[in-house]
């Protein structure tokens, strides 16, 4: 899985398509944001920053292709995937032309539309993602989804693996609870719970039964820092 910490809004009206998409993306560790209309879509937009939008045509107050304009005319830059049942080329070329990026027909199979989604994040990200990412013993393969420390591999939820990744990205800097709210959770954090803490918690556990105990460490009164040179 080819991921940084990708949070994306799903522009979606349909209940069971929201559930079984929202649930699939979840899984391969994308945070995830939900808009049923247009205007919940402009209101997230203006109040989120995205790497990827993911937006159905058949919104009830509002035409798909009208939003994807409206969005690119707010200042959206994330890529923006088109979802759509309307299997004409002159609908494609429209939505194209209207600001998005890819589009996918359905019924889709959801491999597909994930191997979209990483060659738009590739596509979008300055400077390209690497396939590997090292820090000190500590090695992430983003396509596998899979950490090692000291060639052990460690045993990651997705979330856990979402939040190392991410960390692993920025190692050596401060990251506050409010950038990883940002990056790896979506908007059902909530900003009064330590769930942040408790995952970091796990990440420090783990990480210390297999050889690297201290590296993640806490500055107080800032976040947190990952750092190659406590890694033994």
């Amino acid at each position: 899985m080819h991921n940084r910490s990708v949070r994306l809004l799903l522009v979606e009206d349909e209940p069971l398509t929201i559930r079984m998409l929202a649930k699939g993306l979840r899984e391969h560790a994308y945070a995830v944001d939900v808009a049923r209309t247009g205007r919940e879509a402009r209101q997230q937009a203006a109040d989120n920053d995205y790497d990827l939008v993911i937006l159905d045509l058949g919104l009830p107050d509002v035409d798909g292709l009208e939003l994807c304009r409206q969005l690119r005319d707010a200042g959206m830059t994330a890529s923006i995937l088109i979802l759509t049942a309307r299997d004409a080329v002159g609908s494609r070329i429209a939505g194209l032309d209207n600001g998005a990026d890819d589009y996918l027909l359905k019924p889709f199979d959801l491999g597909e539309l994930l191997a979209r989604l990483r060659a738009l994040v590739r596509r979008g990200a300055r400077p390209p993602l690497a396939d590997k990412l090292r820090v000190g013993a500590l090695v992430l393969d983003t396509r596998a989804q899979q950490a090692f420390c000291h060639e052990k591999a460690l045993p990651l939820t997705t979330r856990e693996y979402a939040l190392l990744e991410y960390m692993a990205r920025h190692a050596g800097r401060v990251i506050t609870r409010a950038d990883i709210a940002e990056r790896v959770w979506d908007s059902s954090y909530d900003p009064l719970s330590n769930v942040i803490d408790v995952y970091v918690s796990r990440l420090r556990t783990k990480l210390a039964a297999n050889g690297g105990r201290g590296i993640i460490w806490t500055r107080r009164g800032a976040g947190y820092v990952l750092s190659a040179a406590t890694v033994d």
